[in-house]
């Protein structure tokens, strides 16, 4: 591909990650206005994270495998227009049964973005190239996470909370019209694998009992982990911890993704220059200070203030993007021909993961900024953990490099 093409689909794919995070972190900010019209609590307000992550999660295991079966374009588009029609639901919302079963709506579509445009990346790129592209999207879709509740708050001061609702669908339409006048299909039919059920389940058996995709896609999990427990704490850390206020999201959100846009910036600078095993100990290296750091503060101050308490979760940030690219193609070299599929399983350990991250550890830990600094530290500590235990099994560079390139699908070490 062109330099001129490649940076036109860096684009397009990083809006289309971006429409996933956009249905979570837009609506923090009107999470209280929610509440006292729906009559919800804020446990019950925490549960419309948690069903949009666990139907994510559910289609996840399709997206990826229909891609591989009829192509990246229309499980794209198809996607995107079930999103539509979810968010205007959303939208139209009277009471909370109604808004849960549209969250839920969203999440079943949402995960087309993300998880084909892995499988897109990898069809037109490899080796390096392929990790500074992703490194480029993973640049844009930082963006979302930290003006969503940017653009929520604003909306809030002059409309209620159905209008973030109305933005999405607004977003989404943009992105169906730009998806289906600019991306190409970059999936052939001679390299389609049939949609059967039998084949299907015996592929992802086959991906999801190999040892080396469990250690990978719970190293990058558990990794995040540590990074999405604030995320989905958010209305908590910045309403009642930080006492900021529905506009104040951005204290919180842009220091993070700044972290995590400069990390994605490194990883594709650094990409042939430096190993993926040098690159991903770097990243842990950050994301292990991070955590040092956040209890460190935490112990020392009884009430955390911005900017200084989130400097540590913008470190983390900055060490998630520097390990980021390197497991994700990891994970799709190991499956050539059958990346959707990969990408898929690697979306749904993360997702359920996160799905539980948000639906009771939030809530438990939450109340106490102590609390959330060692929750966060345990997840990084466990992904660390599994990427050395990969590192001492295999002997291997992770991706990235000319070794991990020709690794074969059948790998089972």
């Amino acid at each position: 591909m062109s330099a001129v093409s490649t940076r036109r689909l860096a684009l397009l794919l990083g809006g289309l990650a971006m429409f996933g995070p956009f249905s979570i972190d837009t609506i923090f900010p009107a999470f209280p206005q929610i509440g006292a019209q729906l009559g919800a609590d804020k446990l019950a307000m925490q549960q419309t994270i948690s069903i949009y992550l666990v139907a994510y999660a559910l289609t996840s295991v399709l997206h990826g495998p229909l891609s591989d079966a009829i192509g990246r374009r229309g499980v794209i588009l198809g996607g995107l227009a079930v999103f539509v029609l979810a968010s205007v639901g959303c939208a139209l919302s009277t009471t909370l049964p109604m808004l849960l079963a549209f969250r839920a709506l969203q999440g079943l579509s949402a995960g087309v973005g993300l998880i084909v445009g892995r499988a897109v990346i990898r069809d037109v790129l490899h080796g390096h190239d392929a990790q500074r592209l992703m490194s480029q999207v993973s640049m844009i879709f930082g963006i979302a996470p930290a003006i969503a509740p940017v653009i929520g708050g604003w909306i809030l001061g002059w409309s209620r909370w159905p209008m973030i609702f109305w933005f999405l669908v607004a977003f989404s339409v943009a992105l169906w019209l730009a998806t289906w006048r600019a991306l190409p299909e970059t999936h052939p039919p001679s390299a389609r694998l049939p949609l059967r059920i039998g084949p299907l389940l015996r592929g992802y058996t086959g991906i999801f009992v190999n040892p080396r995709f469990q250690r990978l896609a719970a190293a990058g999990t558990f990794n995040f982990g540590a990074l999405f427990l604030y995320i989905a704490s958010a209305p908590a850390f910045v309403l009642d911890i930080l006492h900021l206020g529905p506009r104040g999201f951005a204290w919180f959100f842009v220091p993070m993704i700044s972290g995590m846009m400069l990390g994605a910036f490194v990883s594709g600078r650094i990409a042939g220059r430096v190993d993926g095993v040098r690159q991903s100990a770097l990243g842990f290296a950050c994301c292990g200070a991070a955590a040092v750091a956040n209890i460190g503060y935490n112990l020392l101050l009884a009430a955390p203030s911005a900017p200084w308490a989130v400097l540590p979760v913008m470190l983390n940030a900055f060490g998630i993007a520097l390990v980021f690219p390197i497991l994700t193609l990891a994970i799709l070299d190991m499956y050539p021909r059958q990346r959707g599929s990969a990408s898929s399983l690697q979306a749904f350990t993360s997702l359920v993961v996160n799905a539980a991250i948000a639906g009771v550890l939030s809530p438990l830990l939450s109340h106490q900024p102590l609390h959330l600094a060692l929750g966060a530290a345990a997840f990084t500590a466990l992904g660390w953990a599994l990427w050395r235990w990969e590192m001492q099994v295999s002997h291997r560079a992770p991706a990235g490099t000319p070794d991990a390139a020709a690794l074969e699908p059948t790998d089972r070490m």
